[in-house]
């Protein structure tokens, strides 16, 4: 510990100086602990005069250097090892305000993810998504939410009736998952360029972002089992009845594995195996009367069971869809088979975490049946 007037008049006048023009309001606190310090006041009563801890006090009494006033600075302050520069947010400032096409992206919206992974490769600094939200709040940038809703367009009447009929269908299954299984069921375009309701933009201004979103596009279809969360999904060409008469023939053939597995007859899977409800919505290929009625002579297992219109939120498997353009949003891919691959992995493989309590924004009133 340093003696009163340890100090020589040179070092006491730096110091001096340092507190009046420094911007910097740590390195004025631990110039002052120097100058109390000189002053013959103790560590305890330098730390009461500061508002700061003891420990911090006795640290920067020790190690500031009076002659090399850089040692009471922090070393992540020091310009050759400062992440955010001042070049750094002007680009940032520029780049937020082009279209991701401009610089060859296929995807139609900045996130703070994408923007720090964009800026690294420019610039060679590595920045938290979370450092980049906090420099765009600065500069007065929000990200917002697209007003959208289903509900004026929604029958009430309809919704009711459904709900109690896929409750009971709920309740049946949870009392004998054996005869019954819920399967809801759903397609999605999964992009290179998936383009969110979500954009940075200056506060009182709007953005128009617009652009394909089919370029670099992994088209999926699939269901979701309610009991155990188990999903089933296929990479296709398109949406299609042929396709999806496929698929369903697909979904009864792995439920038929499964409950043979139990050790179960295949000659009585017709009569004693689940009966497999399929919830999914109204596209015109899934109520194409040939399809239907191929579906019901050939799998007798299966039940198809409609949506209501404009009910998306009553289909659990939106939230499969919603997570994973979630999870793939913040993430660049160099191709359509690399993000075929990811998919792959969050969607058949059980790698994506999913919340299934959460609400599904722009998804109607996102009731879902627990």
């Amino acid at each position: 510990m340093p003696v009163k007037n340890f100090l020589n008049i040179e070092q006491k006048i730096n110091l001096q100086n340092g507190v009046k023009e420094s911007e910097d309001s740590h390195f004025r606190q631990r110039a002052l602990m120097l100058l109390l310090m000189n002053d013959g006041k103790t560590y305890a009563e330098i730390s009461d005069f500061l508002g700061c801890s003891y420990r911090s006090v006795a640290y920067w009494c020790c190690h500031g250097d009076p002659d090399d006033l850089e040692s009471l600075k922090d070393q992540r302050k020091k310009e050759k090892k400062r992440k955010v520069t001042v070049q750094y947010i002007k680009l940032l400032m520029e780049t937020i305000e082009k279209e991701p096409s401009e610089y060859s992206y296929e995807f139609g919206r900045w996130t703070a993810a994408r923007l720090s992974t964009h800026l690294e490769k420019t610039t060679g600094i590595k920045l938290s998504s979370e450092q980049v939200r906090r420099i765009l709040k600065e500069k007065k940038y929000a990200y917002h939410w697209a007003k959208y809703s289903l509900e004026d367009k929604q029958n009430k009447k309809k919704r009711e009736a459904f709900k109690e009929k896929l409750t009971s269908y709920i309740e049946a299954s949870k009392k004998e998952p054996n005869k019954i299984q819920i399967w809801f069921w759903d397609e999605s375009g999964l992009s290179m360029r998936v383009i969110r309701r979500k954009s940075w933009r200056r506060k009182g201004k709007k953005k128009k972002i617009t652009g394909p979103r089919r370029k670099g596009r992994v088209n999926v279809m699939g269901g979701l089992r309610y009991n155990d969360q188990k999903r089933i999904c296929y990479f296709i060409e398109k949406g299609e009845s042929e396709t999806f008469d496929n698929k369903i023939k697909n979904l009864n053939e792995s439920v038929k594995k499964e409950w043979l597995q139990q050790g179960n007859e295949e000659a009585n899977f017709t009569e004693n195996g689940p009966k497999i409800i399929v919830i999914l919505d109204n596209a015109s290929f899934h109520k194409k009367k040939e399809i239907i009625d191929r579906i019901e002579a050939e799998l007798p297992n299966i039940i198809l069971e409609y949506l209501p219109e404009y009910s998306p939120d009553y289909n659990l498997i939106e939230l499969v869809w919603h997570s994973t353009k979630e999870y793939i949003a913040h993430r660049l891919f160099k191709s359509v088979q690399e993000l075929e691959k990811t998919l792959d992995k969050l969607l058949n493989q059980g790698e994506l975490q999913i919340k299934w309590k959460r609400k599904i924004k722009n998804k109607g009133n996102a009731v879902i049946v627990s």
